[in-house]
């Protein structure tokens, strides 16, 4: 009788049996996932869509003036302003993107909110309307570029004072600049700063 044991499994066939086909099969997922799909994407998309794909930049005689996916810290008061942003350590900074994470109890958003509002109220003391909320909080990405159409309204007084430019004008380049909800029931109407803004520089 034959006593001896034989090991129906080669260790090193078998290693070198899945370790193979395993390298095979990463190389190739990752240059599908990591290569091929990004390209073909970002290739499809700046086919169809070029201007959003390339970050919706606004160009003004051949320079980039900013995108209109991201706010900017307008402070001139012959320009309207945007939402409050809480990115540090500068406003609307796109590397640190996120709110200020305080609640409607917080004691530091309720201070907040009220130098918000004394600094509005000294830029215009004649203005007695109520203050929309968007300008006195921060989105939840401290990047914001729209205010809604109230807020662009309230400081429209404010500008063309500023500017010397009739009340009426002001608020015409507000409605040509509003964005109306998409299909008309999708979102709400909102007004891009910065080419509300540019609008109004060529306007003088």
């Amino acid at each position: 009788m034959n006593n001896t044991i034989v090991n129906p499994i080669d260790n090193g066939s078998e290693k070198g049996g899945v370790i193979r086909p395993a390298l095979v099969v990463f190389v190739l997922v990752s240059a599908l996932t990591g290569l091929i799909y990004p390209m073909a994407v970002t290739g499809a998309a700046k086919a169809v869509f070029p201007a959003q794909a390339d970050g919706s930049l606004i160009v003004l005689d051949g320079t980039t003036v900013g995108s209109k996916l991201i706010g900017q810290n307008f402070s001139d008061p012959k320009h309207f302003w945007g939402r409050p942003s809480a990115t540090a350590p500068q406003p609307y900074n796109a590397s640190a993107s996120g709110g200020a994470n305080q609640g409607p109890l917080n004691p530091a958003l309720t201070d907040a909110v009220k130098a918000r509002v004394e600094a509005l109220r000294a830029a215009d003391p004649g203005n007695t309307a109520p203050v929309p909320v968007d300008l006195v909080t921060a989105s939840a990405s401290g990047l914001d570029p729209d205010i809604s159409p109230a807020a662009a309204q309230y400081q429209a007084p404010r500008v063309a004072r500023a500017r010397g430019l009739p009340l009426a004008q002001v608020q015409a380049l507000i409605d040509d600049n509003t964005q109306k909800p998409l299909l008309g029931i999708l979102g709400e109407s909102r007004v891009n700063v910065l080419a509300l803004n540019l609008a109004l520089d060529k306007a003088r």
